[in-house]
């Protein structure tokens, strides 16, 4: 039965990983195979298609067999995967190297930007290249396809809030239909150009690059756009597990995706002119308007997934402390990781309604898409190395085998992603900049912020000691402070003091502190140390997967139990008002972004889950 209900598991995580980790991976027939010859560079004789071919299943099988999914899975932080889980296993690893981790830190957050930038274009340039299949059945639908477009977008994004905890398993069963339909739809046209198979031998691919070095390096900027997705195999890692994530890959998604890239491929060797839109001319005429629903619907799955991947990222990089408190909603009450994150939804609609007007085609999208994607690959390829060195402390010859080879195809696919700067590559790269320089400036603007805290802040023991020898007014109760800073007096107390006059009978002086792991266990959350005079100091400590619950953790202390007692706790935060400063340490104008931000956070009450009328709040104005 045990077996049973084993093998059970793995088929459902299975399915489920097909819905949500291949959706954008999955997509990528629609318009990558096309784009190698919309520029018109690559003659169509069989020897190019069978060349290209080849490339695109060596790539696949380079960059997400080989790299993904034998090596980088293996780097999980606790079984967590990810940009922002391998950029905190990475830091970790060089820990005894400060300026190296400070590099890496600065590195892996520009990743992360990069992947919000992706955010944007995948949903616009799946969505827009589903809907112009209607093209291929009617060129009077052309006007129609970019408002179309606009709409599924927008009811997507509308949805976000109702959560998308039910309909996992509908993905999953509409995702393995999707592959299933486009892994038959090439059979036929293999069958008629038999020659195409040869490309599965990697000398194909190699006589073309060396055969048409210069049209082989600009074509690898589309090649590229057949692995557009490949990190969400890590990223999704810790929802559904490496098996399933890899069974998935072997016996469903790899073999589809070739017999696609193959059918399309001989499609243009019986008709040339096909290569306008080879994904949809290759149907049978009686499946095309199902086609285009099935697509669309298989590219909203796609983009849900990266909406979603999005949300959570968003949450770690709060916990991580590059981002402030953001309004988080959950949308599940079974699945902690499903969550709602109202500001990333509605930056992420503005940015990708801009794309599609902007753009007006997928076309003109893919010339913009790929470069973020190709550069993360690489910013992901050179942690790894750092892992597997400093953290796994393998033998350097190992570790620069294991990582070199996969670090020169990303720069290659990189490097021919950087021919599309002017072609729309600025658009992902600009965002990215943009993104990068505000997580930037939240981070430092903290550290220069808690640097300005401690300077002025009291020394706790002593202000403890000078209490104790004039003690004032003593109330019932117990006071839960708030503070930055640990050690030093938080600045809600100096407060309550000066206007109220009175100090709790108990004391709790508490520092809430994100970790570099994904979890911290529940039972060691709360670190609690006795200060004398009816004192405390705690430290709560949260990975960046783990969901804020201070009272929660607190509960958990055996050496708190008797204090926390509702109907006599009372939590002081410290709701501080930044100024900026002429003085150095960050320019004017960033220090004018931190200050904007930090007033426009969500409280820490909310974002700790405080009980609202246990909380009361002391304001201060504090200069950078």
């Amino acid at each position: 039965m045990a077996h049973a209900a084993h093998r059970s598991s793995l088929a459902a995580l299975t399915l489920g990983a097909i819905g949500v980790v291949y959706g954008d991976i999955g997509t990528s027939p629609l318009y990558a195979f096309k784009e190698v010859f919309a520029s018109g560079h690559v003659e169509l004789t069989t020897d190019n298609v069978v060349g290209i071919l080849s490339l695109f299943f060596w790539t696949l099988s380079v960059i997400v067999s080989l790299k993904y999914v034998a090596l980088i899975m293996r780097a999980d932080n606790h079984g967590e995967g990810g940009l922002m889980a391998l950029l905190a296993l990475a830091s970790q690893s060089v820990q005894d190297r400060p300026r190296l981790r400070a590099a890496l830190m600065s590195v892996g957050v520009f990743g992360v930007a990069l992947f919000f930038g992706d955010g944007v274009i995948t949903p616009a340039v799946s969505v827009l290249s589903a809907v112009e299949g209607l093209e291929v059945i009617t060129p009077r639908a052309s006007p129609y396809v970019m408002p179309i477009s606009l709409a599924v977008l927008l009811s997507l994004f509308l949805a976000q809030r109702f959560g998308t905890a039910r309909l996992g398993r509908f993905f999953g069963v509409a995702m393995v239909g999707w592959f299933v339909c486009i892994g038959l739809a090439g059979v036929p046209h293999i069958a008629q150009h038999p020659e195409v198979l040869a490309a599965l031998s990697p000398h194909h691919a190699l006589h073309f690059a060396w055969a048409h070095q210069q049209i082989a390096f600009i074509t690898l900027g589309a090649v590229f756009l057949c692995v557009t997705g490949a990190e969400a195999l890590y990223a999704d890692m810790g929802h559904f597990g490496a098996r399933p994530i890899r069974l998935a890959w072997f016996i469903l998604v790899l073999p589809s995706l070739t017999l696609n890239y193959f059918g399309q491929g001989a499609l243009v060797l019986s008709n040339p002119a096909a290569a306008e839109n080879p994904f949809f001319r290759m149907m049978p005429d009686w499946a095309m308007v199902p086609m285009v629903g099935l697509a669309t619907l298989a590219t909203v799955i796609a983009s849900q997934a990266l909406i979603s991947g999005a949300f959570s990222a968003a949450k770690q990089t709060i916990q991580l402390g590059y981002l402030p408190r953001l309004a988080i909603r959950h949308t599940s009450e079974r699945e902690s990781g499903q969550i709602y994150v109202p500001a990333v939804n509605w930056a992420l609609l503005a940015g990708v309604v801009l794309a599609v007007v902007a753009f007006r085609s997928s076309g003109a999208l893919a010339a913009a898409y790929g470069i973020s994607v190709s550069l993360v690959m690489v910013i992901t390829t050179v942690l790894t190395f750092f892992v597997i060195r400093y953290g796994w402390k393998l033998p350097l010859p190992l570790c620069l085998a294991a990582t070199s080879l996969f670090l020169m195809v990303d720069i290659a696919f990189f490097s021919s992603n950087l021919l599309k700067i002017a072609e729309g590559g600025w658009f992902p790269l600009l965002m990215a900049l943009a993104l990068y320089l505000i997580l930037s400036s939240w981070k430092q603007g903290r550290h220069l912020l808690l640097e300005r805290v401690r300077s002025d802040a009291l020394d706790l023991p002593s202000f403890l000691e000078s209490v104790r020898a004039n003690p004032p007014l003593r109330v019932e109760g117990t006071a839960v402070f708030l503070s930055a800073a640990p050690g030093t007096v938080p600045s809600a107390l100096l407060h309550n003091l000066k206007h109220n006059k009175v100090l709790h009978r108990h004391n709790l002086f508490l520092n809430v502190q994100n970790q570099d792991q994904p979890r911290i266990p529940l039972s060691e959350q709360a670190l609690v140390t006795e200060l004398g005079h009816d004192s405390w100091s705690v430290s709560v400590r949260f990975g960046f997967m783990d969901e804020p619950d201070v009272p929660r953790a607190l509960a958990q202390s055996s050496a708190l139990q008797d204090l926390l007692d509702p109907m006599s706790t009372s939590y002081f935060l410290s709701r501080d008002t930044v100024v900026p400063s002429f003085e150095r340490g960050m320019s004017l104008w960033r220090q004018k972004l931190f200050s904007q931000m930090h007033h426009s956070a969500s409280g820490a009450a909310d974002f700790l889950k405080l009980p609202n009328n246990l909380v009361v709040e002391m304001g201060s104005k504090i200069e950078l």
